[in-house]
């Protein structure tokens, strides 16, 4: 029988007003944290991808409820199909890496950073959406100040490509290589 969180979760649309609905219900109940995660990493799981788009919400407002499952996170995104399920992925991962950089953020372990790194440079050089891409771009960006080898491979990858894509991912990559210059 499925639990109510799950039936919940089911019955969440994409519309934002339902999925912050849900992002509440879970800041409120920490408790359901473990079965959301539980959820978005068993990508067997026919909704994962809703409880993907609710990770992502939850961890723009209270990213430390999720520090005790980054370690499945970071093995679960590779395998990832969902176009979806990857761009909110790769905004969890913007907001990991921004929030590692702070002094008062939180930590990754250098494997999770080296998990990440490789995730963002796979995104950029598949044929992923610009959404997915530019998350992976910002995110590299961050990490690029504690690697110095990131920039100049971020920034092959944006020039080799910035010819080939859409008007919105070259505004956004401009901006990107105008603070690695």
């Amino acid at each position: 029988m499925k639990s109510e969180f799950y039936q919940l979760l089911e019955n969440c649309t994409i519309a934002r007003k339902e999925r912050d609905k849900m992002r509440n219900l879970v800041i409120r109940k920490p408790e359901f944290i473990p079965e959301l995660c539980s959820i978005a990493f068993d990508l067997k799981e026919d909704i994962h991808i809703k409880a993907y788009w609710v990770l992502e919400l939850i961890s723009e407002k209270k990213l430390k409820l999720l520090v005790p499952y980054i370690e499945d996170f970071c093995e679960t995104v590779p395998k990832l199909t969902d176009d979806s399920a990857k761009r909110t992925a790769s905004h969890i991962i913007f907001y990991l890496a921004k929030s590692n950089h702070r002094a008062n953020g939180i930590n990754l372990t250098q494997l999770q950073e080296t998990q990440i790194i490789e995730m963002c440079f796979d995104w950029l050089i598949r044929d992923e959406k610009v959404a997915t891409k530019v998350y992976a771009i910002k995110a590299l960006f961050v990490l690029g100040k504690k690697y110095d080898w990131i920039h100049p491979e971020l920034k092959n990858i944006i020039q080799q490509d910035y010819t080939t894509h859409t008007a919105a991912y070259q505004a956004a990559t401009r901006i990107i290589l105008k603070k690695i210059k």
